[in-house]
């Protein structure tokens, strides 16, 4: 029987090895699996993926190695560019059974560089169009898209604060939000044709954010704040989100919301939100089927998780003075305090 071995290293990009080996099956069939994250550990959005992905393959003989891209932290193009050439020569060198991509860069950057290829790919929380990678019609890339729950989070907003008619969505420059506005101005049109979006501003800096955002106090009743991830600070580099959301809590009166529920944990008003772990659960589920049924991805057709859960802010209500009614107390996921306050 093998020895369980664990490797960690931790280079410029941020590569670790991890997990390792688990005993050997009786048929002595063993699995090595690539997992390439388009962000960062630790981060609740990216582990609750990789954890859903391996409670699917629970029980087989899976020898994992994980490269973080990190592109959250550090987004310049320069870096993308050198972390993919990272990534893959490791999948050259490697030759894992399966390569296990995460949210858009690591399509944009690595996955799509081996569309129709030997080896097979499964990806989860993309945004995009999967046609935009050339992931449509290929024969060994298949996954779990993210679509966001929008109009499910604006009217769960509005069950808050019903006087909600006009919001500004702000994004920062990451492609990820060029689909995400796409489906967002196409199903507001049909499903909430009495809200106005007033602004989709697109915010590269943390100072330009900041005189935004006092900007609007009078001119909207809500701020969508999706993209906070990559504004630049006066050193040049990303300032940190949970910096970005706690600043707009303190100096913002205006509700707000989001579709991630880390973000409500740093002052974000409310959200219904997509679950990582159920995201990383169905791309492990297909998984599964490439490796140990034998199925073509090709044969496993794209998908996307349905199911949101409402959580909501209540210090972040409490601040802005808004009473929230029993019923939402007791059908939503509530967080009583923010983050930095524990």
């Amino acid at each position: 029987m093998k020895r369980v071995k664990n490797v960690t290293v931790l280079a410029g990009v941020f590569l670790a090895f991890l997990y390792g080996v688990s005993p050997v099956r009786a048929s002595g069939e063993s699995y090595r699996i690539l997992h390439i994250m388009s962000y960062h550990s630790p981060w609740e959005w990216t582990d609750d993926q990789f954890k859903g992905f391996q409670e699917a393959l629970k029980g087989l003989n899976v020898e994992y190695k994980v490269l973080q891209m990190d592109t959250k932290r550090r987004s310049t193009k320069a870096w993308k560019e050198k972390v993919s050439r990272e990534a893959r020569g490791l999948i050259d060198t490697w030759r894992p059974d399966l390569v296990y991509t995460n949210d858009d860069n690591a399509q944009e950057y690595v996955a799509r560089f081996y569309v129709n290829r030997e080896i097979p790919f499964v990806f989860s929380a993309v945004n995009a169009d999967p046609d935009a990678y050339g992931f449509v019609g290929s024969r060994n890339v298949t996954g779990v898209l993210e679509q966001e729950h929008a109009v499910e989070t604006v009217r769960f907003l509005r069950e808050i604060v019903p006087s909600v008619k006009t919001i500004a969505v702000i994004v920062d420059d990451d492609p990820t939000w060029t689909g995400v506005i796409q489906r967002m101005k196409q199903r507001f049109s049909m499903e909430l044709p009495d809200i106005r979006i007033t602004q989709w501003d697109v915010i590269r800096t943390f100072k330009a954010y900041r005189e935004r955002i006092k900007e609007y106090q009078d001119q909207v009743d809500a701020l969508g704040l999706l993209g906070i991830h990559t504004f630049k600070g006066e050193n040049g580099r990303n300032v940190p989100w949970q910096e970005v959301l706690q600043w707009t809590a303190e100096n913002s009166s205006l509700p707000d919301f989001s579709f991630w529920k880390d973000r409500i944990m740093y002052g974000t008003l409310c959200a219904v939100y997509v679950s990582g772990y159920q995201q990383g659960l169905a791309a492990g589920k297909i998984a599964r089927e490439i490796l140990v049924e034998g199925k073509p991805p090709s044969e496993c057709p794209i998908r996307s998780t349905k199911k949101g859960q409402p959580v909501l802010s209540l210090a972040r209500a409490r601040m802005l003075g808004i009473p929230v009614k029993s019923s939402i107390l007791l059908t939503a996921k509530v967080v009583p305090t923010f983050a930095w306050e524990k």
